[in-house]
């Protein structure tokens, strides 16, 4: 239990901070007041319920999801340095949006933001079909190139749909750097749903997911079918990464490094570490959306340029110190 007071301490000061800091600061007698005898005319409790309570619930959402993505998808790679751009799934989320935003006009954000989950999912699809998944062969080295190649195939034709469509730039400037400021107009609850299962779904395939780490004759010696369990991965990826594109855009970095400290903390079994990995995403997502709220007060700074600040010299102290071939 010891191992997991730190994560759950760092989680709840990141909701408390989340609550109380901002441009306008909240105090904890405001917050308790707010949440036991709530005044419509206070404006305290007004910036509490309706803007920093969705934003902090995107926040625990979105970055517990990326959190078991990255973690998820580092089993299933077997690459340290992965994270859900690798396999094209946040190129993909953009697509869909963009595709709708071409066809569907002007219309209401929530229902654009939904359509980041089928472009994750088909994006994830095609990875595991180029990868080889069809055929049963696929591997790590597969499937992380055809991300590669996807994810620059699909960014290319967003690029092209702006240059075709100028109205949609205001859609697309949204999903190139992700952010919780729209955290109310997103669908938050469906997309908790879709993450929540996608979390299940990883929990219950991770001794799966270990077993292919021991290569595909070992682990089909141990009763794994490889095919069936990358399939099933990447639906777990699709659905976490899915639901975190839709409510917060593209966040940068933060799979990437939180798996690693996750596996310092909890040690290297994948089960253990998806919830790890859940809870100190949530976390670190927060405290980088107050971070840039604080910054440049009254303007803020995305949370996606905050992770990308803090995950960039992370990756380069991954790749420094990382033995190839291993996962932690």
């Amino acid at each position: 239990m010891t191992r997991w007071a730190p994560l759950i301490g760092l989680l709840i000061l990141a909701v408390l901070v989340s609550l109380l800091v901002g441009y306008r600061p909240i105090s904890g007698t405001e917050l308790w007041h707010a949440l036991t005898a709530p005044d419509p005319t206070d404006p305290a409790h007004v910036t509490i319920r309706s803007i920093r309570f969705p934003r902090t619930g995107a926040g625990l959402v979105c970055g517990a999801a990326l959190g078991a993505a990255g973690m998820t998808i580092q089993a299933l790679t077997r690459n340290p340095l992965a994270d859900p751009g690798i396999l094209g799934i946040n190129a993909g989320a953009a697509f869909g949006v963009v595709i709708g935003a071409l066809i569907l006009g002007q219309v209401d954000g929530g229902i654009l933001s939904v359509l980041a989950f089928p472009g994750a999912a088909l994006a994830a699809t095609a990875v595991f079909a180029l990868g080889g998944g069809l055929r049963g062969n696929a591997s790590p080295v597969r499937l992380t190139l055809a991300g590669a190649a996807l994810s620059v195939l699909l960014l290319s034709l967003v690029t092209a749909a702006v240059l075709m469509r100028g109205e949609t730039l205001d859609v697309v400037r949204f999903w190139i750097v992700g952010s919780l400021a729209e955290a109310r107009a997103r669908p938050l609850l469906e997309m908790s749903l879709a993450a929540g299962a996608g979390l299940l779904l990883a929990l219950a395939l991770s001794p799966k997911l270990e077993a292919l780490a021991l290569g595909d004759a070992l682990s089909r010696g141990l009763g794994t079918r490889p095919g069936r369990v990358q399939a099933g991965a990447l639906v777990c990826i699709s659905l976490l990464t899915g639901a975190a594109v839709a409510i917060a855009g593209p966040i940068a970095f933060l799979g990437l490094m939180v798996p690693p400290i996750a596996r310092r903390l909890v040690g290297a079994s994948l089960r253990p570490g998806l919830l790890a990995a859940a809870l100190l995403g949530a976390a670190i997502l927060l405290l980088a959306d107050s971070a840039g709220r604080l910054l440049m007060a009254p303007a803020e700074i995305r949370a996606g340029v905050m992770t990308a600040l803090l995950g960039g010299p992370v990756f380069v102290l991954i790749a420094r110190r990382i033995r190839p071939g291993a996962i932690g």
